[in-house]
């Protein structure tokens, strides 16, 4: 469900729910004229703003109205949870930037009751046993490694976690959603969690205390992937290792997908593993995940500290 945030009028909020009910029965314009109601009764009324914008740019083919709705709902949220700055740089009305830490947080801590369902069930999401093929094929032993301590960035419920429990004498995990904290406990594969911005977190561990650093579906929420690919080498031991999976295209650099997600290509992610003082041992086509009932086009990767 979309996020909401409350007008803190009700005669608004009531102009939003009964808009919600018109698009659910496919009135796209009469959904955007109650939003319009709802936002005389509320000027600062974000997510009627972000809804009329949804509307606008994916019903109406109103490209300048929605421009104008989505600055209006990040001007009237400046930490902006809705995720109208990233609507924003997708219509081209703005550069490409990171995503704010209240937009991921909030997205994460709505999503985690139903995460691995969504996300496992029906999105066939497989990001987890790509790091754990992929870290295995790397290490390339008769039996399986053993990892003393393991760093899971972006842990979620903890999916890795388990997964890699078998591998780890101690697994760390960050996460910026208390939400989804609150269910990798429950899974009791971890030792110590850890909410916190990924990169600011990885500054709170000791240099060269980890063997191996995992990130599986963390770089398509980073627009930037230098700064946390320098603190994971840094907590790296020497020999130690980090596995991420990615999504890609086919162009150069960072792109912003359709589904609002940051992918990286092949040569930028290259390229910034050595930058950040590792050495690539491994970087192949693997989809972590699908959309539209297709796999998206991703890459797995392994880096190791010299």
């Amino acid at each position: 469900m979309p996020l909401f945030l409350s007008s803190g009028d009700v005669l608004a909020d009531r102009r939003f729910d009964f808009a919600r009910d018109l698009l659910a029965r496919g009135d796209a314009p009469g959904a955007a004229d109650l939003l319009l109601q709802a936002i005389e009764l509320a000027p600062a009324f974000a997510s009627a703003w972000f809804a009329l914008g949804e509307i606008r740019a994916d019903r109406l083919n109103d490209r300048a109205g929605a421009i104008e709705a989505f600055q209006q709902a990040r001007d009237a949220d400046h930490s902006d949870r809705h995720g109208a700055g990233l609507r924003l740089m997708r219509l081209g009305a703005s550069e490409l930037d990171a995503m704010t830490p209240a937009y991921v947080t909030s997205l994460f801590d709505q999503y985690a009751p139903r995460f691995e369902a969504s996300l496992v069930g029906e999105l066939g999401y497989r990001g987890p046993e790509l790091l754990r093929d992929a870290v295995l094929a790397v290490c390339a032993a008769d039996r399986p490694p053993r990892f003393a301590q393991v760093i899971d960035l972006g842990c979620g419920t903890g999916l890795v976690g388990r997964l890699f429990q078998p591998l780890a004498e101690m697994i760390v995990g960050f996460d910026l959603s208390a939400q989804m904290l609150a269910q990798a406990r429950g899974s009791g594969a971890y030792a110590r969690l850890v909410q916190a911005d990924l990169v600011e977190g990885l500054r709170g561990e000791s240099s060269g205390s980890a063997d191996l650093v995992l990130a599986a579906d963390v770089l398509i929420y980073i627009r930037d992937a230098a700064p946390l690919l320098r603190e994971a080498a840094r907590v790296l031991k020497p020999g130690g290792l980090l596995a991420v999976t990615a999504e890609t295209h086919a162009g150069e650099g960072v792109a912003l997908t359709d589904g609002l997600r940051f992918a990286q290509s092949e040569s930028y992610l290259r390229d910034e593993l050595q930058r950040a003082g590792l050495q690539v041992a491994l970087v192949q086509p693997a989809s972590a995940r699908n959309e539209h009932q297709a796999p998206l086009p991703g890459l797995v990767a392994v880096a190791v500290k010299p």
